[in-house]
């Protein structure tokens, strides 16, 4: 199991827009998401900042390369093109785990 963080940056004036398209997240995308290894997943958003964490079982790029080759992937970004800015998110900070407190037995 790999655990990832990261960033994403949406275009100013569409936060309300980006919170509404996940509370009403389509059933297939997180059906998706999960047969393609991803666990545990959360989006917590400040302002255009959105700050992701996930798990991926066995690896973020297994999950990954899976995921994307959904015909849902496909269509999911395609629906969050004019809220997610891509030049914004391709320049954020690599989020790089320095701890992690171990679960007990």
């Amino acid at each position: 199991m790999e655990r990832r963080a990261f960033l994403i940056h949406i275009y100013p004036g569409t936060e309300a827009e980006y919170d509404r398209r996940h509370d009403e997240i389509w059933p297939e995308m997180e059906s998706a998401l999960s047969d393609s290894g991803f666990t545990n997943y959360s989006l917590f958003r400040s302002g255009t900042t959105v700050f992701g964490y996930l798990e991926c079982i066995p690896s973020v790029a297994t999950a990954g390369e899976k995921m994307s080759a959904t015909q849902t992937s496909t269509r999911w970004n395609d629906f969050m093109k004019d809220v997610i800015d891509p030049v914004a998110t391709q320049s954020a900070p690599k989020l790089v785990e320095v701890w992690h407190l171990k679960e007990s037995a």
